[in-house]
């Protein structure tokens, strides 16, 4: 169990439109021109929207895994230690945050494409 950077940055791939924004200590992520996520680098972590309920559950289940960033509005932003999770667990947490920031026509064409991917 750990996902290193490289391979975080390289599950991006699967998310139509999605732009990685280099802004010094960290690489914003973005879609739509709008935020999901964060990258830092040296300190091995991912910062991802989610929703406030899931920001909670995230916390209280793995406090080593997880911690609340911030909130803004409607959504909670976890801190994600990429030491302590899986990739299949961190790729389902990274596309929910680009299907919450995504344009409904894009993130409709993505799951409509998954359909018929398995």
């Amino acid at each position: 169990m750990a996902v290193t950077v490289d391979r975080f940055l390289s599950m991006l791939d699967t998310l139509p439109e999605t732009q990685q924004v280099d802004a010094g200590k960290w690489i914003a992520l973005k879609v739509g021109g709008k935020g999901y996520g964060y990258v830092w680098e040296k300190t091995r972590t991912v910062g991802l929207k989610a929703t406030l309920d899931e920001q909670t559950a995230l916390v209280a289940e793995r406090p080593e895994v997880f911690e609340v960033q911030f909130t803004a509005g409607q959504f909670g932003w976890v801190v994600v230690y990429l030491d302590g999770i899986d990739a299949d667990e961190l790729l389902e947490l990274v596309t929910e945050a680009w299907c919450l920031t995504a344009p409904r026509n894009l993130v409709a064409a993505h799951e409509f494409g998954h359909l018929y991917d398995e």
